[in-house]
């Protein structure tokens, strides 16, 4: 299972996106990394707002508390999710 760290901010963790595929799903795990297929293509950062959107439904929170910490532009990214906890949240992307 992909580590975890929770702080004050939120819950971060790290994924890795394909983009352009065939659904949005969660396709397994790479590394220390949630590997991610999104369909939205890489372009003016739209892969990056279906992905705050991909997971603001998972994890059943608001749209405004996911945000890309880090890898704006990188298929690599650290994700943190604000009003959930570590256990919560993994609870979720486990279903």
């Amino acid at each position: 299972m992909i580590p975890l760290q929770e702080s004050e901010s939120g819950v971060t963790f790290a994924v890795k996106v394909h983009p352009r595929a065939k659904k949005n799903a969660i396709t397994g795990e790479l590394g220390d990394a949630l590997k991610v297929s999104l369909t939205t293509p890489p372009i003016e950062g739209r892969a990056n707002e279906a992905c705050i959107e991909f997971f603001a439904k998972l994890l059943k929170v608001p749209r405004s508390s996911v945000t890309i910490a880090s890898g704006q532009t990188s298929r690599n990214k650290v994700i943190r999710v604000a009003g959930i906890s570590a256990a919560e949240l993994r609870n979720r992307i486990e279903q």
